[in-house]
């Protein structure tokens, strides 16, 4: 069944028809062409396809698109500024915060939020913030660095 939705994704409107059956995740790789929003294990254990809605991180693979009528979706391609990265994204480049990069994008959402909800936060709030996205090869050592960094960027007036 075909239902209409309108929502903003990444700043941008849209009316779209979806199956009532599509995921967000599906919606966004398959119709919208967004493939930073990666598909891990379709169940919400990984956190790959982790994006904000209404500014909130979720998995996106949990979602079904009806549910986003009305709502705000972000993605990390909404991050970008005129084809330039986030210091967000600056940060785990600069502080080799990955490695495979499978769960970049959704390690990067998550501190997008974690970032602009907290005021300040130490490295065991920086872990317990990252639960539900996991990491198979960086020990999350360089991706708290990354946060930490992010942070020192996003106070010094260096965020959008």
């Amino acid at each position: 069944m075909q239902v209409p939705i309108n929502t903003r994704i990444n700043q941008r409107s849209y009316e779209l028809e979806v199956d009532a059956r599509t995921t967000l995740l599906d919606l966004l790789r398959e119709k919208l062409d967004l493939k930073s929003v990666h598909r891990g294990c379709e169940e919400g254990e990984c956190g790959a396809c982790t994006v904000l809605l209404n500014g909130k991180p979720v998995c996106s693979c949990l979602v079904l698109s009806p549910q986003i009528n009305g709502a705000e979706v972000l993605t990390v391609e909404g991050l970008m500024k005129d084809g330039n990265m986030h210091p967000l994204m600056k940060a785990f480049v600069e502080n080799y915060a990955m490695q495979c990069g499978y769960c970049t994008p959704g390690m990067v959402m998550t501190s997008y939020y974690l970032i602009n909800t907290w005021d300040d936060f130490t490295e065991e709030d920086i872990r317990k913030g990252l639960e539900g996205n996991l990491c198979r090869c960086t020990g999350y050592t360089n991706i708290i660095r990354a946060i930490r960094e992010a942070k020192k960027y996003k106070d010094a007036g260096y965020w959008w």
